[in-house]
């Protein structure tokens, strides 16, 4: 089977969720299963800078398709206008082409195949930039209509997809996310995890959220919650959030300036792949309050770790923590508190939790991942032979 990647998000140095998600697939794929696999990215701008990160997918057997006639960000501005076909940019050799960021352009050969991971901007728009949802209401609307196929992370964001776009279920299946265990595991010392946090002027014990931080996450009613837990326990742990600024950061910033906790609250900004396991392994606990997630990958990074989470209990939460997390409700801060003060005071629950929570991460590994679609692949190619 001849198979290509719209490969932009490996470029970014910044990577969240969505990256990340691509570059696992991409690395994994190609080990499992004997294709013809190219890489199709823009170098117009940075060409040296691309060179360099594709080398490694060059190792691993990809053929590189490269636009050198405009950038990605122009091209994706003018298709809806003056609809240029994906197959002149890229050659018409593939017979799946999927993108891993919701768009799918006019023209693309053999079967276009795309990821929907949420749908965060319909059901809670309140969330999301007004100028970002306009755009994500008409793009996405035109992805649902040119895909072939569509692929969502959990059970939960595919009845969403369902639900909000009006698709036919037939037309969305479900591939998990993993977690990568040469990175994310326990055995790490202590002194790999003082020097993360001596970098970060981490001292003593620390409670953890890692994320974007952005409205959706809840960070605000975190904090509110951990004020509470300061009146109640003087010797509260620190509370580290990492992650970069998203949408609204200075909401979260003038919180704690309110609040007075500034002595009590670390902002690391983004934390590098090699650090934030060390930062997983050495927290007491990790807490996720988001109020809506496609999946939630970095509760199960945690878990993998060893450490407890506790965690919302909305969206897809309990359909990939299942019994693993300690579970708040996300829009109620004492009870967001009362976990907190409830897994600080209790050991062997926290020990209970993060022996679940070690098991319960082996059940998502990329190499299921990427069997999960490569079977999606083989169906649409092997329908298109049948008819």
């Amino acid at each position: 089977m001849r198979i290509a990647f719209d490969a932009q998000l490996i470029f970014e140095k910044q990577k969240t969720g969505i990256g990340w998600t691509s570059e696992h697939i991409l690395k994994n794929i190609i080990k499992e299963f004997n294709n013809e696999y190219y890489l199709n990215y823009y170098t117009f701008h940075k060409a040296r800078e691309k060179k360099k990160i594709v080398e490694e997918y060059i190792d691993l057997g990809y053929k590189l398709k490269k636009c050198v006639y405009l950038p990605n960000y122009l091209y994706k501005r003018a298709w809806n206008v003056i609809p240029i076909p994906y197959s002149r940019l890229f050659g018409n050799k593939a017979q799946i082409t999927q993108f891993f960021n919701y768009d799918v352009p006019p023209g693309v050969n053999g079967k276009a195949v795309t990821f929907i991971y949420d749908m965060v901007y319909r059901a809670f728009p309140e969330t999301i930039d007004q100028k970002n949802k306009k755009m994500l209401d008409y793009n996405l609307s035109v992805a649902c209509k040119r895909a072939d196929h569509i692929i969502t992370i959990s059970e939960f964001s595919k009845n969403e997809i369902i639900k909000y776009m009006q698709v036919e279920e037939n037309k969305v299946s479900i591939m998990p996310c993993g977690v990568d265990t040469s990175i994310y595991h326990v055995n790490y010392t202590e002194t790999e995890v003082q020097t993360v946090k001596r970098k970060y002027g981490i001292t003593g014990d620390y409670l953890l959220y890692l994320g974007t931080l952005e409205p959706r996450k809840n960070i605000e009613r975190l904090i509110k919650a951990y004020a509470l837990l300061i009146e109640r326990l003087h010797d509260a742990p620190l509370l580290v959030l990492a992650g970069k600024k998203g949408w609204m950061y200075d909401k979260i910033l003038s919180l704690v300036e309110f609040y007075n906790l500034q002595e009590k609250i670390i902002f690391t900004g983004y934390i590098e792949a090699a650090e934030a396991p060390k930062l997983l392994k050495g927290s007491l606990l990790f807490v996720f309050p988001s109020i809506y997630e496609g999946f939630g990958i970095p509760p199960l990074e945690a878990m993998a770790c060893g450490t407890p989470v506790v965690v919302s209990n909305q969206a897809s939460m309990p359909e990939v923590i299942g019994d693993a997390g300690y579970y708040i409700d996300p829009y109620q801060v004492e009870d967001i508190c009362d976990a907190l003060q409830t897994l600080l005071g209790n050991d062997n629950l926290r020990k209970e939790l993060s022996k679940k929570g070690i098991s319960r991460a082996k059940e998502f590994t990329w190499s299921s991942a990427v069997n999960k679609l490569m079977k999606i692949y083989n169906k649409l190619v092997w329908d298109e032979g049948k008819s």
